[in-house]
């Protein structure tokens, strides 16, 4: 058994129809098994449908509808690809500001895959040195980050990796992140 090094914590997990089902159930496993409390956020009330590589997959019930979603609830946040989720999640202005607020108050973001899309448009790319799937490239280094060619990533409170074949090696960098912010806000006095 993992051990519960993540006992107390709450993170996001913002989707809409259309993420890629892998980056979001591994990572979710991986975070509930260290002992986390995670809660998939959407725009969409009721249920989100998954993307399985090919065509859709599952559907997943919606734990907190975007709009009554209050970033300060969460302690962390985690952002799956797949195309169609975040390009769909960048173009939403509620979106973006729950994203953004989790850079602005210094919480650990974690993305995979296309989810930097999302960053993107929060400024939080800028400055950073991340990874994401190859096409972002560009797209990143033109909002102000270095990208890179590796599996995963960790940058400024940020661990990015580019593809479901990284999803092992990103869920230990994202448990490590969490579990570290996490101790520094316990000796910080926070909770």
């Amino acid at each position: 058994m993992a051990s519960q090094i993540l006992n107390g914590l709450t993170v996001a997990m913002l989707v809409t129809d259309g993420f890629e089902q892998v980056e979001m159930t591994e990572p979710r496993n991986a975070l509930d098994e260290a002992g986390a409390n995670t809660r998939l956020v959407s725009p969409k009330d009721g249920q989100v449908k998954a993307w399985d590589f090919t065509d859709w997959g599952e559907t997943f019930p919606v734990d907190v509808l975007l709009e009554s979603a209050r970033p300060e609830a969460f302690d962390a946040l985690l952002l799956p690809g797949g195309v169609i989720n975040p390009d769909n999640l960048r173009t939403l202005p509620e979106a973006v500001a729950f994203v953004k607020a989790f850079f602005d108050a210094g919480k650990p973001v974690a993305s995979i895959c296309h989810g930097p899309w999302t960053i993107i448009e929060t400024g939080g790319a800028s400055g950073r040195r991340l990874t994401s799937w190859p096409s972002l490239r560009i797209d990143l280094q033109n909002a102000g980050a270095e990208w890179v060619d590796q599996e995963v990533v960790v940058d400024q409170g940020l661990v990015t990796s580019r593809k479901p074949d990284d999803v092992p090696a990103f869920n230990r960098e994202v448990i490590n992140l969490f579990a570290s912010t996490r101790d520094q806000s316990r000796h910080l006095g926070a909770e």
